[in-house]
């Protein structure tokens, strides 16, 4: 699907690095086919030694010729690049943007007519390859530049694409969630601390339980209810334990604490959207 295209990431920050690098291992695209900016001219040496591309800070001459824009600017510097690269985008280009609280609509008025826009929101783990991206896509994209924005992140991990009204939900749910299965991880490696296991063992117990059971979902597709129930014996400890957690709310904390952060994410995008107009 990326055989032949040619890419430019304007803005080559820690994520559009991890990008470049997962699409330069897992997928067709060639090295002299992707060009990177950078914010200073200080970090072109540093950026184009690690990821073996060309980079520059002009963002117009980096987007000339490619059929992929992958914008991976802050969300507050959108309005500016945006303005500053609308004369030499064309209609024919497939812009990607991972800028959260950025919109599709957002982008597509402030370019050409019929721009065709992805907005794509990966999170974290996309620096080692097993990241999580949700995406949706703008009023003018064809089928072709979908596939190709999806397989660039399948570069990086698995994709969804939703409704761009679910991508409030996407951001809290995936793009938020490591920050709070990392609470579980460590709340788990400090039981097993003050249950006398050394910190390093604890906290390998804790993540590869986690990892182990994720896996476990993906692979069988079982309902989590069901897998649970699978540990669970009668009489046994495990039943203790889950007793603990819903006298403790975990459940409902875990649902208030996406729902929240659903509503912080949809108060950033229509804080992007008046500050820029």
């Amino acid at each position: 699907m990326l055989k032949g295209k040619k890419l430019a990431v304007i803005g080559c920050g820690k994520l559009g690095e991890a990008l470049v690098a997962g699409l330069c291992k897992n997928s067709e695209l060639q090295k002299n086919d992707i060009t990177a900016t950078v914010g200073r001219e200080t970090s072109i040496e540093r950026v184009s030694k690690k990821l073996g591309i060309a980079v520059g800070v002009d963002n117009k001459a980096a987007v000339k010729g490619k059929d992929i824009v992958l914008l991976a600017v802050k969300p507050q510097n959108m309005d500016r690049v945006l303005a500053e690269l609308k004369d030499v985008l064309t209609k024919e280009q497939l812009i990607v943007s991972v800028a959260a609280s950025v919109t599709t609509s957002f982008c597509e008025e402030r370019l050409e007519e019929k721009a065709a826009v992805v907005r794509a929101m990966p999170n974290t783990p996309a620096v080692i390859n097993v990241g999580m991206t949700g995406l949706c896509h703008g009023l003018h994209v064809s089928a072709e530049q979908r596939n190709m924005a999806e397989a660039i992140f399948k570069c990086v991990g698995e994709t969804v694409f939703v409704d761009e009204s679910l991508m409030d939900a996407v951001t809290a749910l995936s793009a938020s969630g490591p920050a709070y299965l990392y609470v579980v991880v460590e709340s788990l490696a400090e039981a097993g601390v003050k249950l006398g296991i050394p910190r390093e063992i604890s906290t390998l117990l804790a993540a590869q339980t986690m990892h182990g059971a994720s896996r476990m979902v993906l692979e069988t597709k079982a309902h989590p209810a069901l897998l649970k129930d699978t540990v669970t014996t009668p009489a046994g400890c495990t039943i203790d334990g889950l007793m603990e957690l819903e006298e403790g709310k975990l459940r409902v904390t875990l649902i208030k604490a996406v729902v929240k952060a659903a509503e912080r994410a949809r108060e950033l995008v229509n804080t992007q959207n008046k500050t820029s107009k």
